[in-house]
């Protein structure tokens, strides 16, 4: 693992939300995205070194609108970056880690990411992000 690369926050109004963040950050967002296989559209802000992700459900069926309904609007999942992302998803599944994607997808911003099943990292969603 590099560094944090960023953190998801999830958010029922993209707009209202893009501009809270912009008014606490002094900053817009860089890019607006959206990511057909996983029902959302992104927003990214560069802070520093980091990001931040606003994700807003595209459809009720979607993993945020589920989150959302279930624990309400804020932190989804914390993001770090790899360099290998296979040989990250093997060295935690080596450890006895359930992965949710035990194979790289496509996902926003350019990244391959997997994620590690909360129920095995203290209930904390964690995301494995590499560029393509």
């Amino acid at each position: 693992m590099k560094r944090i690369e960023h953190l998801g926050i999830a958010v029922s109004d993209l707009e209202t939300s893009e501009q809270i963040f912009t008014d606490v950050l002094g900053t817009p967002p860089y890019k607006r995205e959206e990511v057909e296989s996983e029902g959302v559209i992104t927003s990214f802000f560069k802070v520093g070194e980091n990001k931040i992700e606003l994700l807003q459900a595209t459809h009720p069926d979607s993993p945020i609108a589920k989150f959302i309904e279930k624990k309400g609007e804020g932190i989804h999942h914390v993001a770090f970056a790899v360099d290998d992302i296979e040989a990250e998803i093997k060295r935690l599944m080596d450890k006895g880690y359930q992965m949710i994607h035990e194979t790289p997808k496509d996902g926003a911003d350019g990244k391959r990411i997997a994620f590690l099943h909360p129920k095995a990292s203290n209930k904390v969603l964690v995301e494995l992000c590499a560029d393509k």
